[in-house]
C-alpha cells in the first residue's frame, strides 16, 4: 500500500482539539514541514505530548510559541521561555513528567499496555488521584499510559510503505511517538523506492504509520536568528 501522501492531504487529520503527540528533543527530529503546516493551518487548542516544547521558534516550541496550544504533557519546558509565561498566567496548562517515565507511557500506549509501575513519587503529592500497588514490599503508583489523535514524526529516509530509518539523534522519541498515535504522520527527508532500505536500519515498521510525506528541512539559520530576535508573537513564519 503506497502511503505517500501530501502535506495538504495529512493536515486533515489535525484538527482544533486534537491530541498531538510529536517526536524530537530541542527541536531536533520534529517534523518541520508539520509544524509550518499546523500553523498556516490555523489549528488550535491542542494537547502537546512529546519530550519538551522546544525553543520559542524552533520545533514545537513554535506552535507553543504562537499560542497554539492549552496544554502541554512533556518533562521540560525550559528551554522556551513561552512555555513559561503561558504556564504562569493560566493560559496553558503543563502536565510534568521525569524523561523516562514520560517515555514509558508513550512506549506502553504504542504497545496496548494501560499504563506502567513507577515509584518516583511515592510518599509525595503525586500520589493524589492515581492508583497505588504493593510488589514484594515495594509501593508503586500506577502511570497511565499515553497515545495521541494524531502523531507526528521527522525521519532521514522512508519507503513507500511507511518504513523509517532516523539519522542519528534525531532518532530521540520518535520511534516511540510513532507506535503511540491513532493517526501517524512521518515527515522523511527522502522517500526511497520500495526494497531499497536496508532491513537492519529500519528502526519503525511500516504498519505503524499512516502516512508519509515529503520533507523541506528546516532553515536552521534562520530559526537560530529569529530565536535571538524579540520574540515577537506576530512575527513571520518563514522557513
Amino acid at each position: 500500500m503506497n502511503k505517500v501522501r501530501t502535506l495538504e492531504e495529512v493536515l486533515e487529520w489535525i484538527e482544533d482539539g486534537c491530541a498531538l503527540m510529536y517526536g524530537g528533543f530541542g527541536g531536533i527530529g520534529t517534523p518541520p514541514a508539520l509544524v509550518d503546516g499546523i500553523l498556516k493551518k490555523g489549528v488550535k487548542d491542542l494537547t502537546l505530548i512529546g519530550n519538551d516544547t522546544g525553543f520559542p521558534w524552533i520545533g514545537i516550541g513554535r506552535l507553543v510559541t504562537e499560542g497554539r496550544a492549552r496544554k502541554a504533557i512533556t518533562s521540560h519546558i525550559g528551554s522556551n521561555p513561552n512555555a513559561g509565561r503561558q504556564m504562569e498566567e493560566g493560559t496553558l496548562a503543563v502536565e510534568f513528567h521525569p524523561q523516562g517515565t514520560l517515555a514509558e507511557k508513550i512506549r506502553a500506549g504504542g504497545v496496548g499496555l494501560g499504563g506502567i509501575l513507577v515509584d518516583v513519587g511515592v510518599g509525595t503529592m503525586l500520589e493524589e488521584g492515581k492508583g497505588k500497588v504493593e510488589i514484594d514490599g515495594r509501593t508503586y503508583l500506577i502511570e497511565p499510559a499515553l497515545t495521541a489523535d494524531v502523531a507526528i514524526v521527522h525521519a532521514s529516509q522512508a519507503d513507500p510503505f511507511g518504513n523509517l530509518v532516523y539519522d542519528k539523534s534525531g532518532r530521540n522519541f520518535n520511534p516511540l511517538v510513532a507506535m503511540a498515535g491513532r493517526l501517524t504522520i512521518a515527515e522523511a527527508d527522502e522517500i526511497v523506492p520500495l526494497g531499497s532500505l536496508d532491513p537492519e536500519r529500519i528502526v519503525t515498521p511500516g504498519i505503524f504509520v499512516d502516512a508519509v510525506i515529503p520533507g523541506k528541512g528546516v532553515n536552521w539559520i534562520w530559526a537560530w536568528e529569529k530565536q535571538a530576535a524579540t520574540g515577537s508573537r506576530n512575527a513571520p513564519h518563514g522557513n
